[in-house]
């Protein structure tokens, strides 16, 4: 019996012991002799006989009562674990069981509702959009990793605070005001500064209701759609580029045919000039379709490479040799550091193409009687090609652009070579096809060193 339950006891036990003597006192000297003795007996076994039924009551019923009040009071504040000692009373007993069975329901309930938390909370925390919710009075009440990691913010600095005090754009204040105003899901995109950088934000407000149909918030994503943006944008710089590479070529050919077929035009050393410029313009034409297909190619996700083991030692002499006569031409020198016996595996004819665009780039960029400088190296695992000339070099704001498609560093000079502004995109593709790397140092008016780095053994990823 608990401390506090046996104290109660103890006093109402007390009050019927008053009660008890009171009338022993009162009723005594109401009577004399064997009269006397009859009524105290009596009046003692009443007093025996009620504190048995008051022990039983308070046994079966109030302790049972009090008991069930005390769990009620701990299930309120949370404690689920709680249980009453059921006693085999019929009624108290199933009093009792009811109330250890709602406990369980809601011990069980509880330990739903945590796990449903921490699943919403851990889904929440790991999308890779932003989400923040706002109450009906404009407060925050939750944002999740991805928000702060987007407006740089800590948490404590968010929630609880009021939404245009987290945020400074006018088009997220619209879209809260908007999705307040008509309750309909609204969107909208900004565009976030933050270190220096521009990052494009969709911003989405969605209401959301109780279960009478109140509204009772709004909810905020932002999805970071910058590289989105980007892809758009080099769509869109790749059709003007084609467009604006293919435009030059044409025009050149359809103007000078139509000059040869004017009946007027009737000079044979003219016409064959123009002739030999339009076969010029046809080869530059047909180089750039080429080279946009080979892209193309190289550009699908089931691109592959038909591996073969080969000698790269043979393919920088062949592609060397073959190069000899264009930079003879410019009064080049080739010089090679070339160790022998170097042998990997790889798609020769794309490697071929990899190593000649490399050397025919440097010959192209580097005046006469210039110099280049090709070299090999070897461990176990990798080999390094580097294609060095001291050229017109490439300013340091362009190496990070030079593999783009369609990028000159100086338009002019790079048409009038015969480029077509694809051959690096296409070099790095088919060394990342290899899963190799390309890495370039330049110096403007000192020369370039492009370098080649690929696995001996390609593996399949």
């Amino acid at each position: 019996m608990k401390r506090e339950h046996l104290r109660l006891f103890i006093f109402q036990i007390f009050i019927v012991s008053l009660l008890f003597l009171g009338l022993l006192l009162i009723l005594t000297p109401l009577t004399a002799g064997g009269d006397r003795i009859i009524t105290v007996l009596l009046l003692v076994g009443v007093y025996m006989s009620t504190i048995f039924l008051f022990y039983q009551v308070f046994l079966n019923y109030i302790r049972p009562v009090k008991a069930i009040n005390d769990m009620v009071d701990a299930l309120l504040q949370g404690n689920y674990k709680v249980r009453a000692q059921e006693g085999f009373y019929t009624d108290t007993g199933k009093l009792q069981a009811s109330v250890n069975q709602l406990a369980k329901h809601l011990q069980t309930l509880n330990r739903q509702e945590k796990m449903h938390h921490r699943q919403l909370n851990s889904v929440i925390e790991n999308m890779e959009s932003g989400v923040m919710l706002i109450d009906g009075q404009g407060f925050v009440h939750l944002v999740n990793r991805k928000f702060l990691e987007l407006f740089g913010r800590e948490k404590i600095d968010v929630e609880e605070h009021l939404y245009y005090d987290v945020l400074d754009q006018e088009r997220i204040y619209h879209t809260v005001q908007e999705a307040f105003l008509y309750e309909q899901t609204v969107k909208d995109s900004i565009i976030h500064k933050k270190n220096l950088q521009s990052y494009y934000i969709e911003v989405i407000g969605a209401p959301f209701f109780n279960s009478s149909g109140d509204l009772r918030g709004v909810v905020l994503v932002f999805h970071d759609i910058t590289d989105l943006k980007r892809v758009e944008q080099m769509r869109k710089d790749f059709v003007a580029n084609v467009s604006h590479e293919l435009r030059t070529p044409i025009t050149s050919i359809k103007g000078f045919a139509e000059t040869i077929l004017d009946d007027e035009f009737n000079d044979p050393n003219l016409e064959r000039k123009f002739l030999s410029i339009i076969h010029k313009e046809s080869d530059r034409l047909q180089t750039l379709i080429q080279d946009l297909l080979d892209l193309s190619k190289l550009e699908k996700e089931a691109f592959d490479l038909t591996v073969q083991p080969l000698m790269v030692t043979e393919l920088l002499e062949e592609c060397i040799d073959f190069a000899r006569l264009e930079a003879d031409k410019k009064s080049i020198a080739i010089e090679t550091e070339i160790i022998p016996d170097v042998s990997i595996k790889g798609d020769y004819p794309l490697l071929r193409q990899v190593f000649l665009n490399l050397i025919y780039n440097a010959i192209n960029y580097t005046l006469e009687n210039g110099s280049i400088h090709v070299s090999l190296k070897a461990n176990e695992s990798w080999i390094k090609v580097s294609i060095k000339d001291n050229g017109i070099g490439i300013p340091q704001e362009a190496l990070d652009r030079i593999f783009e498609r369609f990028y000159r560093v100086d338009k002019a000079r790079s048409r009038n070579t015969g480029g077509t502004g694809l051959g690096l995109a296409i070099v790095k593709h088919i060394v990342e096809g290899h899963h190799g790397f390309v890495e370039v140092e330049s110096e403007l008016n000192k020369g370039s060193i492009f370098t080649v780095t690929i696995p001996r053994e390609q593996v399949e990823i």
